[in-house]
């Protein structure tokens, strides 16, 4: 199968985007992660695993978050597959952007446990521990830009496992930050959802962390 990638590069962050434009023979099974590696004109992009476990591969391909180890070219329209770096993040170069503004969040959202956890169940718990933090759920999100005061999935995740272990001390000292940070900002669009390459179930996590750190109700297990 022949392939044409039109992928939106740049030399540096003070540089301005282009278009390349590259063919390639290619079996539709083969990932996007899989061509890149074989494109005969170094494309920079960001990889670890490549088995859909670190994220950092997430890019827009055909104008849609996703894993480029996940994606096979049987995704392309008619031949051609557009490859784009992330949109709300910083760019570096080519398809790498700087994704530090999440971890920055999460340090102002204060998710860290001070005490003791009380204890894990295995539902909330397990769920959010298979975040990525890749960026797509933002990269789709309406409401999330980078140095907003919404912080988005990529918060909410994390800060929905801390408080399902927290004590009422941690609860009370994080719930003001979730509040403000996730709780008022979020649309319900749930756009995140649909990317998320993990799948994880965040309409459930939206509801029981909204319930313990907006009002106040005990996290219980689900049935």
């Amino acid at each position: 199968m022949n392939i044409e990638f039109e992928i939106t590069r740049r030399k540096s962050a003070a540089d301005a985007p282009y278009i390349s434009s590259i063919r390639l023979e290619a079996d539709e099974h083969m990932t996007v992660a899989q061509a890149l590696d074989i494109i005969n004109d170094p494309i920079r992009w960001e990889c670890s695993c490549k088995q859909k476990k670190c994220g950092a591969c997430a890019m827009l391909i055909n104008g849609k978050p996703r894993l480029a180890c996940d994606t096979e070219l049987s995704v392309n329209i008619r031949g051609r597959i557009r490859l784009a770096p992330l949109g709300k993040f910083p760019a570096v170069c080519d398809l790498v952007v700087d994704r530090s503004v999440m971890y920055g969040n999460l340090r102002q959202l204060g998710a860290w446990l001070e005490n003791d956890a009380q204890g894990i169940s295995s539902d909330t718990s397990y769920d959010a521990s298979r975040c990525l933090q890749c960026g797509c759920c933002l990269e789709i999100c309406p409401n999330f830009y980078s140095g907003g005061e919404f912080f988005g999935t990529a918060a909410l995740v994390p800060a929905s496992r801390l408080i399902e272990v927290s004590d009422a001390e941690d609860r009370s000292r994080t719930g003001g930050a979730y509040e403000k940070h996730i709780y008022k900002g979020c649309g319900k669009s749930l756009a995140c959802r649909d990317v998320c390459p993990a799948g994880i179930d965040i309409d459930s996590l939206l509801v029981r962390s909204n319930a313990a750190a907006v009002w106040k109700r005990k996290p219980r297990k689900k049935k």
